[in-house]
């Protein structure tokens, strides 16, 4: 199975959407329960708990919404059953925290014995999802935190327009730097980099992996990809970090 990895000391992979059980759309590897998939995404799932060295209920998922919810977890929810949330934390080893994109930036952070997941989509990332998931860790005991920004879309793949431009730039006219011009109305748009930003200011070291989930579409899933096409669905890839 293949996933991708950081210098995070702790166990952790960023799943590509190869070596899973799905067909179609969805192949193969597709973690993700919104889609029209779930018998497949179960044995994906499972999959994806062994490669991390995890019981499959102890793989944790949460209801993500675009905000800035964090949730911590003590013990293991059962399936379906996580919280609306888009970051996870916890300090309990044996929990494997595991976060859902198709675009968004999945982020893996790690302080000494506390783990982070977070899922930033530029909404979650200008509302603060990022730092409210650092408050966490350290409300956990967490210190010297560092982070990894996983596959997301790259700048040269994400157009944007002016009503997204706008609110970036209402958090501060600073956040300019992150866009290039584009069409008369849009912006390219450097998800990855304003999301590092954000963690830096935040006092995290962070260590972006510059895959193009959007370009690369042997190994990703992508939602502005199905978009462009037309196509009718497709599938989500996990990331995940062990406590």
């Amino acid at each position: 199975m293949d996933y991708l990895t950081s210098v995070l000391p702790a166990r952790h992979g960023f799943f590509t959407r190869q070596g899973g059980v799905s067909n179609g759309a969805f192949a193969s590897l597709n973690c993700g329960f919104s889609s029209d998939d779930p018998a497949n995404v179960r044995q994906n799932r499972a999959l994806v708990a062994a490669a991390m060295g995890v019981a499959p209920d102890c793989l944790l998922g949460l209801k993500q919404v675009h905000g800035t919810e964090v949730a911590v977890a003590r013990a293991p929810w059962a399936e379906g059953d996580g919280p609306m949330a888009d970051a996870l934390v916890s300090d309990q080893p044996g929990l494997a925290l595991g976060i859902i994109t198709a675009d968004c930036a999945p982020v893996l952070l790690h302080g000494g014995n506390v783990a982070g997941a977070a899922h930033a989509g530029w909404r979650g990332a200008v509302a603060g999802v990022l730092e409210a998931t650092v408050a966490a860790m350290r409300a956990l005991g967490a210190a010297e935190i560092r982070a990894a920004i996983g596959p997301c879309i790259a700048q040269a793949s994400y157009e944007v327009g002016a009503d997204l431009r706008d609110s970036v730039l209402a958090q501060g006219a600073a956040a300019a730097r992150f866009f290039s011009a584009g069409r008369p109305g849009h912006w390219w748009f450097d998800l990855p980099g304003y999301c590092a930003a954000r963690l830096r200011a935040a006092g995290v070291q962070v260590e972006t992996l510059g895959r193009d989930t959007c370009a690369e579409e042997a190994l990703f899933f992508s939602y502005r990809r199905r978009t462009l096409r037309g196509e009718p669905a497709c599938g989500h890839q996990i990331s995940v970090i062990r406590a």
